[in-house]
């Protein structure tokens, strides 16, 4: 019988995991054994159990999952809105964990950027989309940030022309369309150069033309500006632009999908070439893709065979069915 580890428990487990050597040192983000306990009314939920997680400096990922998968709670936990209750999260150098609420203030403010769904959660009404750009850094600080009042002009002109939005400069967010307040919305969390562009489903609101336009804002800031961008989405025509796209399960990393491009000798006809992955934790764990199990009927548990260069995974054979 197992039991469910207690609050103490996963305290130990948060310092081994954060003392651990060398795990994701090369990462500008670092989720490691990450759990999210909420409690309601006497019950408690995991919305995340264990997640494991590595993003690259300079990567443009997605993340997918189905509603309850805990998606939305990773994201909140790494853009500083939320603390995770065990495990190791560190971003950019900072340890989610252990930030002081003034800490976690200017973590907000100057290391990540964020990009909800909801157009309007985005935008003061009441500024137009320079003047939303600007504010950031005026919130900053001039002289912590280094950004003359000039130096900040030039730096929301510079934005909204790279996302394409530079004729919304002196229109308030009425007045724009809802993927022109989505870009604007960009630009706004690229104000203070920030390390990591975090985004929730931020072409949920809208059709496959515009969210095409607003993907291709976000391939700009990762090009052009080298800014590292994880975008949540539940659609799969963004998820299969991206390199790589990892798939959370029952508050754990389940599958990751790597996309490469392959040229043609012959022809010189480019094609991007997708092949899917299984994570692997420490503890060696892994999720096996849904499909794979519903197509062979597999549950429970399942024979392994050790070959020489792979493990061979089949359905339980042990009793008669």
């Amino acid at each position: 019988m197992t039991t469910q580890p207690t609050l103490t428990d996963l305290a130990d487990r948060a310092k081994a995991a954060r003392d651990t050597p060398g795990y994701g040192h090369d990462a500008l983000i670092t989720c490691d054994r990450l759990v999210r306990i909420f409690t309601t009314d006497g019950i408690e939920v995991q919305a995340l159990q264990g997640l494991d997680l590595l993003v690259r400096e300079g990567e443009l990922m997605a993340l997918v999952g189905a509603s309850g998968s805990g998606k939305s709670t990773l994201m909140n936990i790494l853009a500083g809105l939320d603390t995770p209750t065990a495990g190791a999260a560190r971003v950019a150098g900072r340890d989610l964990l252990t930030m002081t609420a003034k800490d976690r203030l200017a973590y907000r403010r100057e290391v990540v950027g964020f990009v909800w769904q909801q157009t309007s959660r985005n935008l003061l009404p009441y500024l137009t989309a320079a003047q939303n750009t600007a504010l950031p850094m005026q919130l900053a600080g001039g002289l912590r940030t280094g950004r003359t009042h000039r130096a900040r002009t030039s730096r929301v002109l510079e934005l909204l022309d790279l996302l394409k939005v530079a004729d919304c400069r002196d229109r308030r967010p009425h007045q724009m369309s809802g993927g022109q307040q989505q870009r604007v919305a960009i630009a706004v969390a690229l104000a203070n150069n920030p390390s990591v562009l975090l985004a929730d489903e931020p072409t949920g609101e809208l059709d496959s033309h515009t969210a095409e336009q607003v993907f291709a804002a976000f391939r700009s800031a990762n090009e052009q500006l080298g800014t590292t961008i994880v975008i949540v989405t539940h659609d799969q025509a963004v998820a299969d632009e991206v390199r790589r796209t990892v798939a959370i399960r029952d508050g754990r990393t389940s599958t990751e999908v790597l996309r490469r491009s392959e040229v043609d000798a012959a022809t010189g006809h480019e094609t991007v070439v997708a092949r899917e992955y299984a994570m692997l934790d420490r503890a060696g764990r892994l999720q096996l893709p849904a499909d794979y199990t519903r197509a062979l009927g597999m549950r429970d548990r399942v024979a392994l065979e050790l070959e020489p260069d792979h493990i061979g995974v089949w359905p339980d054979d042990s009793e008669p069915r």
